[in-house]
């Protein structure tokens, strides 16, 4: 069963790159909105914040690359949605195929698309002045928790394309997801906010998530905060895979 399973996922996951690879414009979206919203912090905003480091682009890159994963993922549901209107899903069930492997093989095409988009907003940030003091365990923690988020952020979108009634609706659920980082220490510290909005900014998952990214970058132990972070993620990656799945099951039944 289990062969079966991932020989199915393989398969269909190769469907799906192959489509993301014949329309590279998906990726190219992804990066430039991180991009182009870098460089106006960096360039334009960036000498008016004080955010105690020399360097603006190494405290601004973790919260960018949230966003980037933010944004990738409303093609996960805007793929699936389609699917799911075209009908292959249908097509599958007649098909001697392991059922979960058509959702999984819409996330691992979600964490490669992600991880390209990822890899291309880093390059820019070299070229604008990004440097780290991460060694190569720094590096591949930095990647667990983005892979980590994207899985995350990923099943969230497979809920919002399997229970869409529209191709816009199938999207529009990133937006409040892209919008959580500005109100997290993504742009500013938190302590420069007022009350009740640094309330909300220290205690939700992004504040926790990005400091531990920045700690990372620069080479410092991570602390507490990294287990906020991950319990953070773990939480939301089997609440939405629930969810997901009996979503799933319910469509199908």
């Amino acid at each position: 069963m289990t062969t079966h399973f991932l020989g199915d996922t393989a398969v269909l996951t190769g469907r799906s790159l192959r489509h993301i690879a014949r329309s590279p414009d998906t990726i190219i979206t992804t990066a430039v909105t991180p991009i182009a919203m870098m460089l106006l912090f960096v360039y334009v905003f960036g000498g008016a914040i004080d955010t105690g480091t020399e360097s603006y682009v190494n405290y601004l890159l973790p919260g960018i690359l949230l966003i980037t994963i933010a944004s990738g993922i409303a093609y996960t549901a805007y793929r699936l949605f389609l699917d799911m209107q075209g009908g292959i899903f249908e097509r599958f069930q007649s098909m001697p195929i392991a059922r979960s492997s058509v959702l999984w093989a819409h996330v691992l095409t979600s964490v490669v698309a992600n991880l390209v988009s990822l890899a291309v907003v880093i390059g820019v940030s070299f070229i604008m002045g990004f440097r780290t003091g991460a060694d190569v365990l720094d590096w591949l923690a930095v990647a667990g928790i983005l892979v980590l988020f994207t899985l995350a952020l990923t099943w969230v979108a497979v809920i919002a394309g399997l229970s869409a009634k529209t191709v816009d609706g199938a999207s529009a659920f990133s937006y409040p997801l892209i919008f959580l980082p500005f109100i997290s220490s993504a742009f500013v510290p938190t302590d420069t906010m007022p009350g009740p909005v640094r309330w909300f900014a220290e205690n939700q998952p992004v504040t926790s998530i990005v400091n531990t990214i920045r700690d990372l970058f620069a080479g410092q132990p991570a602390g507490s905060g990294i287990w906020i972070a991950l319990a953070w993620m773990t939480g939301i990656l089997l609440v939405a895979y629930v969810f997901a799945t009996l979503s799933y099951r319910r469509k199908t039944a």
